[in-house]
């Protein structure tokens, strides 16, 4: 069976000195290799190409034969990585917590400990709410997208 660390090293040649980073990486029956990308400015349909080449190139089929698809974090996907929600300051998110708190707001502040979200007051004439989350304290957090 291939592995998780072999499939990342290959892509982190290939994506090392970009703004390009693995968000998952799932290695299933028979060798299904499904590699999620992000990007701090976001990902193309020619990134993901050109990962899929850099990363099948360099594994032999004749060998071990395998699936491969290299596609962009989806939106509304649940984020994973501190480096998700720092590329997403500013953009409004729901944030659930382990104690099953739920949270929407503007996610104001990201830093390698704990997120900052400004929920807006219930009345128009109160200030909004800051809340603070450690990151082992989420549960689940996905950025909100409106079509305004």
């Amino acid at each position: 069976m291939i592995s998780k660390e072999k499939i990342i090293e290959l892509a982190n040649v290939h994506i090392e000195n970009t703004d390009l980073f693995i968000v998952d990486l799932n290695i299933g029956k028979d060798n299904k290799i499904t590699v999620f990308l992000d990007g701090d400015n976001g990902v193309t349909v020619k990134d993901c190409i050109d990962v899929s080449r850099a990363i099948e190139h360099n594994l032999d089929r004749e060998q071990e034969d395998f699936e491969l698809n290299v596609m962009s974090f989806g939106v509304g996907e649940p984020l994973k990585m501190i480096r998700q929600y720092k590329k997403n300051i500013s953009r409004d998110i729901e944030v659930i917590s382990l104690e099953g708190q739920k949270v929407e707001g503007e996610l104001i502040a990201a830093d390698d400990e704990k997120i900052t979200v400004s929920v807006p007051a219930k009345k128009k004439k109160d200030a909004p709410i800051e809340a603070i989350f450690p990151y082992e304290q989420i549960k689940e957090a996905r950025i909100i997208i409106s079509f305004k």
